[in-house]
């Protein structure tokens, strides 16, 4: 099945109106960050301050969703999401009327940790619909699950690179709250939509199947949280360097655009993966990514000038996703059918905690020796994970077929009866 083909059955399965109302829910996610950062500076009149709303609220995020998706894997995503959108959605609006009321920066540090709580995480949970949601499909099935995760990889690429850029666009024509106002109402309209969508029934039905409740936390799941927090690190210290090399040279507005070109390549890399043949493991592939990602991030330490560094930037973009996108998928291979919710948002955390890592390093060396040094921090994390793929292929190679099991097979050690701790989800789970 070509690509096209792929891409046409896997809509034509879920509707295009899920997958229109599964992009735009996660635009807020992608919004809330920086636009926390735009109003409370502006309203304050202190980066400092505004910085913190933006830190507090990004912190929280990544602390309690983990939390809401384990909630999720034992009660459903309907109830969950449901929740998350309508709280976060008034969250944001309540955070821009206490700024317009004048209020201190400590309550809106407040009212952004809140809302940060309750951010619903609509990628990993999109990406745990699309086993039951093919689970008719029959053979077609493992190279439409395969489609699917291009598919959200390139669709969390596209969100933060379409969510702050309208946000720029309103702050810049409308007022600093306006972005928020947005990120609000598509939370409570396409939020509670994805919440209330059938599919969310399906992921229920799976864990009302597979019985009890499994392991989740084994060696093939460490490896994949530490892949990704590596790939985090890489986007914070690229992101600072970026900041820093174009403050030196006089244009500091540009910082976003030239950040935001390593999403557009990261995007085209996404989509164009569903052309990559079913019979190239997924050890294979990351591997194969991680080393893209070291060649193509060395010329960072060489790069001088903002022109030369947009092409470095667009070229290192096009292994990102495909690096990504393996890591999930290996990820809902790894855990186990009742809590691939969980795993997959356990990814997200760790990309985040990268992400705060590496500015964090990234800034600091940059204060001393300039841009170069902050890109050092990158090219160290792509080389470290680089090692991470080549010494683990071992231990992550089983799971390079099991999404293709028809059934949940007992693995070594598991009780009878029970479903396997690193089983796919079973397609035979989900009523037809």
């Amino acid at each position: 099945m070509s690509p096209i083909a792929s891409y046409r059955r896997l809509f034509s399965v879920a509707g295009p109106a899920y997958v229109v109302t599964a992009f735009l829910a996660r635009l807020p996610l992608a919004m809330s960050q920086m636009g926390a950062l735009l109003l409370v500076s502006h309203t304050t009149g202190s980066y400092a301050a505004g910085g913190l709303a933006a830190g507090t609220l990004a912190v929280v995020s990544a602390v309690a969703s983990p939390l809401a998706a384990a909630v999720a894997d034992r009660v459903g995503q309907r109830p969950v999401l449901l929740v998350q959108s309508v709280v976060a959605g008034l969250g944001l609006l309540a955070l821009v009327a206490l700024a317009a009321a004048g209020r201190p920066a400590a309550v809106l540090v407040t009212a952004a940790g809140v809302t940060g709580a309750f951010l619903p995480q609509v990628g990993p949970m999109a990406r745990v619909r699309w086993r039951p949601l093919t689970a008719g499909q029959g053979s077609l099935q493992p190279r439409l699950v395969s489609t699917a995760f291009s598919y959200e990889g390139a669709a969390d690429e596209a969100s933060f690179v379409l969510g702050p850029a309208l946000l720029g666009v309103l702050v810049s024509v409308a007022a600093p709250g306006a972005g928020l106002v947005l990120a609000a109402v598509l939370l409570l309209v396409f939020g509670t939509g994805f919440a209330l969508h059938d599919s969310a029934r399906l992921t229920h039905a799976v864990r009302a199947a597979a019985g009890a409740r499994t392991r989740l936390w084994t060696v093939p799941l460490g490896i994949l949280l530490l892949a990704q927090l590596l790939i985090g690190t890489v986007f914070g210290s690229v992101q600072t360097g970026t900041a820093v090399l174009a403050t030196s040279a006089g244009h500091p507005g540009s910082a976003g655009l030239v950040h935001a070109l390593l999403g557009v390549g990261s995007v085209a890399a996404g989509v164009a993966l569903a052309a990559v043949p079913e019979r190239v493991a997924l050890t294979t592939r990351l591997l194969a990514a991680a080393g893209g990602l070291l060649v193509l991030s060395l010329p960072l330490l060489l790069v001088g000038s903002l022109g030369s560094l947009v092409a470095v930037v667009l070229l290192l973009g096009f292994v990102v996703a495909p690096y990504m996108i393996t890591t999930f998928t290996l990820g809902e291979r790894v855990a186990p059918p009742t809590r691939v919710g969980s795993a997959m948002t356990l990814l997200a955390a760790a990309t985040g905690l990268g992400y705060a890592l590496g500015s964090a390093v990234a800034g600091r060396l940059a204060d001393d020796s300039g841009h170069r040094a902050a890109f050092a921090v990158a090219v160290t994390a792509t080389a470290t994970a680089l090692v991470v793929a080549l010494v683990s292929r071992v231990v992550l190679r089983r799971f390079d077929r099991a999404g293709h099991a028809a059934t949940v097979q007992a693995a070594p050690g598991d009780a009878p009866g029970e479903p396997a701790a690193n089983g796919p989800l079973a397609a035979e789970a989900v009523p037809r």
